[in-house]
């Protein structure tokens, strides 16, 4: 095994290394001396010695007040160095072939000829591939922008370093400037000192598309396309779109008050320049590539005979980019705009530099047109002018509120009172009317003006600007009418996808009947035009019903959904609310679609890519290479050799497990008297707000207690005391008495032959191996009061049985057996992560002791919670 990893030690030593002599220079040789004792005494302890376990616990508890920040810091940034080496591994030159997967995409097409899949349903189903990736900035992501750009570079002289042929001084420089780049990070803050505001998560955003996916997804659609061409003799259309991005930072107003239609104005302004301004580089480049001067009759007359028509057409859209960034500039900045020709259509664009590749390769140089033309004709086609098309998302009760107010204002009654039979009728009436609803002399509350002005604000934009509005805690068929009826009156010309998001237990369960019900409205089957799209939530299912209920029912909404609509003849997309961690439906992307319903990807797929996993999964152009090649092929698999409907008595005994664990979170988390008392002691839950991580409140309602915390928060506060009790509590407890009660052969079967069950197997296995009971039980009895210590001895004494249960089912003799990478890789990183969460707790103890603490320890918790988010990766 240590061969195996050898290159990727030997990265994180070097970079530790490094930044051993930063902290040297910084702080002098002491602090440095007492950062590597706590480092080998953690090395120590993480291998069984409880000796140096003792011996760290007592170093950090002894700590002076003025080296606490400084330890955290030093900690924070070996884990921030660890997760660029390893991101940097996985897609290094020499990455050893027992580590990095097989293609993707090569290897489906093997299994493909294995199946005797004919060669056209494969063409076909590439025909139809649809991803689209939508970013979305919860309040997970620590790291600042002037950081990642840091990290970025770092890697960059990682690949330069394993280049054989570098001469000493070539190689001593690029070292030096690693070190220069630590020095960087490691003397600028690590954390924001304010909040981000919606306009700051939008640039986030964009300087992701800027800094990896720009180069990213010409590079994906190239290599996709020499696959197709071996595989099935024919590649990708040049106008192929498979891969699009949208977007929910500036239209996520769902809880965050600072989400006006006048930021969402702004942010589409914004996307629309970066675009431009984007484009406007390619075409630079351009005019100095092209200099060609043959060409057909097309470039001739588009070039007016000019001697280099290629330049001449490039020349004419540089001006014409220039003008539509200078145009948007002005309106951002609110001054006046300048009277210059704008872009307003993407064919604009498309259609001269289409022409010009078309010329290209019928005068004999195709090789030229295939270069960075077909790169940014491709680019056109997945960004479109806006970048990324934004979603607005709103809560349902915002929507209900406005017809509410109206009705009383009119004189018809309270709305809200009314029944769900009445809401309908009273909104198709209105939807089928063709007088306007709002009166012009209505003056509304100051919320309900807000929720009309942003329909205004979407009526005004393009079409091609917006993805979806997606309604949060959707419940019923007059929640989506409702905002259909909102958009009709503020005049908006073009349908929009409006996409009820179904959230908790019984929403999920009641999902069939709210689309059943809004596909037999003669208005609503006309409007849609053959489509729907439906979000199913993962979030809040969990946090509402535990992870393996909730799983199952969003499995069977998913059945259920895809059944209506294709009875309805309608083409069903749907959206999955996943985040990073396994408690908000996270996992391994391949596998996790992989183990949805069959024909659930008939559509396509539309997820969600949230906080700090952009940056593992999208930050890096190779790595979002790779990651769109998992998605494409998984869907391609999914589609193409669906994986079996569950048997009956998989289903009966899924109903079990579901039922049970439902009966055992929820007997924890709502049951237990003590359980709030001990979820605000035992974790930094109310530290975790003086964070300023995201734009949004961490509370829907502030006044609330737990059940009103965002889901977000709510596992984010459980992975930093090392329990990470909403991704796992439960579930080992229904499959234990399933177990007792004779069921052992029947889960092993649906291991072995249910992607569903297998992949929710393998999510718990991540999430015990991410637990530490010894570093929970370390926060118990540092944290809270003595009489909550049973509650915790019950948790972590629940645990270890549920981790025996899930290995008697997979026959497996310690975790993650069958993914070693994956554990070493987490292995790797609790040596840095657990000096921290015991530092955390000691900086809680302090913290909490004083009314006023001071800004030092305070800023130290800070570095503590983002160091141990950074160490376990998908916290959020």
């Amino acid at each position: 095994m240590n061969e195996l990893y050898s290159a990727l030690r030997s990265n994180v030593s070097m970079l530790g290394h490094l930044l051993g002599n930063t902290i040297k220079d910084a702080h002098g040789e002491p602090l440095l001396d007492k950062v590597e004792t706590i480092r080998k005494l953690s090395k120590s302890a993480h291998s069984g010695n409880q000796a140096d376990r003792d011996k760290l616990i007592d170093e950090l508890q002894n700590l002076p007040d003025d080296q606490l920040l400084p330890v955290a810091r030093a900690f924070s940034q070996f884990l921030n160095l660890t997760n660029i080496a390893e991101q940097y591994h996985t897609v290094s030159r020499h990455c050893e072939a027992h580590i990095c997967n097989p293609d993707a995409i090569d290897d489906l097409f093997a299994r493909l000829n294995q199946q005797q899949i004919n060669k056209l349903d494969s063409a076909e189903a590439v025909r139809d591939l649809n991803i689209e990736l939508v970013l979305t900035a919860h309040p997970t992501e620590i790291a600042r922008r002037t950081m990642i750009h840091k990290l970025i570079q770092i890697n960059k002289c990682l690949s330069k370093l394993e280049l054989s042929e570098l001469s000493h001084s070539e190689r001593k420089r690029v070292e030096q400037r690693l070190e220069q780049l630590i020095a960087q990070a490691w003397h600028s803050d690590v954390i924001r000192q304010q909040r981000p505001t919606p306009l700051d998560e939008a640039k986030w955003g964009f300087a992701v598309v800027e800094n990896s996916l720009w180069q990213a997804v010409p590079e994906f659609l190239r290599q996709f396309d020499e696959k197709l061409t071996h595989h099935l003799g024919e590649g990708l259309p040049i106008d192929a779109a498979p891969v699009k991005f949208s977007s929910w930072m500036g239209g996520d107003r769902d809880g965050n008050p600072f989400v006006t239609a006048d930021v969402t104005r702004e942010v589409l302004l914004l996307s629309r320049w970066k675009a431009a301004d984007l484009y406007l580089g390619d075409i630079q480049e351009l005019v100095s590539e092209l200099s060609m001067v043959k060409c057909n009759d097309q470039v001739r007359e588009l070039a007016g005979n000019e001697h280099e028509p290629y330049r001449a057409i490039l020349k004419g859209l540089r001006t014409k980019l220039t003008d539509t960034r200078d145009v948007l500039d002005a309106k951002i900045k609110g001054q006046p705009v300048p009277n210059v020709t704008t872009i307003q259509d993407v064919n604009e664009l498309w259609e001269p530099l289409y022409a010009c590749y078309q010329s290209l390769h019928e005068c004999g140089m195709g090789i030229i047109a295939d270069g960075l033309l077909l790169d940014v004709l491709r680019r056109i086609k997945c960004f479109g002018i806006h970048l990324v098309r934004l979603d607005i998302r709103q809560e349902s009760t915002r929507h209900s509120d406005v017809i509410s107010e109206l009705t009383r204002y009119l004189g018809l009654g309270d709305y809200d009172q009314w029944s769900e039979q009445d809401k309908v009728a009273f909104l198709v009436r209105e939807l089928s009317s063709k007088r306007p609803l709002l009166p012009r002399d209505w003056q509304p509350s100051e919320e309900v003006q807000e929720v009309i002005d942003t329909c205004r604000t979407i009526a005004e934009q393009p079409r091609d600007a917006l993805g979806a509005y997606v309604i949060s805690m959707a419940r019923t068929a007059s929640d989506v009418l409702a905002v259909h009826l909102l958009l009709q009156e503020a005049g908006c010309p073009f349908r929009l996808d409006v996409c009820p998001l179904f959230e908790t237990l019984d929403d999920l369960n009641n999902a069939e009947s709210v689309i059943s019900q809004l596909m037999n409205i003669d208005w609503y089957r006309g409007f849609i035009q053959n489509h729907q799209m439906v979000m199913i939530g993962y979030s809040d299912s969990a946090k509402d019903a535990g992870v393996m209920a909730a799983g199952w029912a969003q499995y069977r909404a998913m059945e259920a959904l895809v059944d209506v609509c294709e009875e309805a003849g309608v083409e069903l997309t749907l959206f999955h609310g996943r985040g990073g961690s396994i408690g908000r439906g996270g996992a391994p992307a391949h596998a996790a679609l992989l183990s949805q319903p069959p024909r659930s990807l008939k559509g396509g797929l539309r997820v969600t890519e949230q906080g700090e996993m952009i940056r593992f999964k999208l930050g890096l152009p190779e790595v979002a290479v790779n990651s769109l090649n998992l998605y494409a092929s998984a869907i391609l698999e999914a589609n193409l050799m669906p994986p079996p409907a569950p048997k009956q008595d998989w289903r009966e005994l899924m109903d079990v497990l579901s039922e049970i664990s439902c009966d055992a979170y929820r007997g924890i988390v709502r049951g237990n008297p003590d359980f709030v008392p001990y979820f605000r002691a035992a974790t930094p839950e109310l530290e975790l707000g003086k964070l300023p991580l995201g734009s949004r409140p961490s509370k829907r309602n502030p006044q609330g207690g737990v059940e009103s915390l965002r889901a977000i928060p709510w596992i984010f506060a459980w992975s930093q005391n090392r329990l990470l009790l909403p991704a796992w509590l439960g579930a080992g407890e229904a499959i234990q008495y399933s177990i007792d009660k004779g069921h052992a052969k029947q889960l092993e079967e649906m291991c072995r032959e249910w992607p569903f069950f297998s992949t929710r197997l393998g999510m718990l296995e991540m999430v015990y191996t991410k637990t530490n009971t010894d570093i929970a039980k370390y926060y118990d009895r540092r944290l809270t009061d003595q009489s909550l210590w049973p509650l915790g001895e019950q948790l972590r004494a629940q645990l270890q049985q549920d981790i025996k249960a899930v290995l008697t089912v997979e026959n497996s003799a310690h975790l993650m057996e069958q993914n070693p990478w994956g554990a070493e890789s987490i292995r790797l990183r609790n040596i840095y992560v657990e000096p921290l969460n015991m530092l955390q707790a000691e900086l809680l103890y302090r913290t909490r002791q004083q009314e006023n603490p001071s800004p030092i320890l305070e800023e130290a918790l800070m570095i503590t919670i983002a160091g141990i988010a950074t160490g376990m990766r998908n916290t959020g």
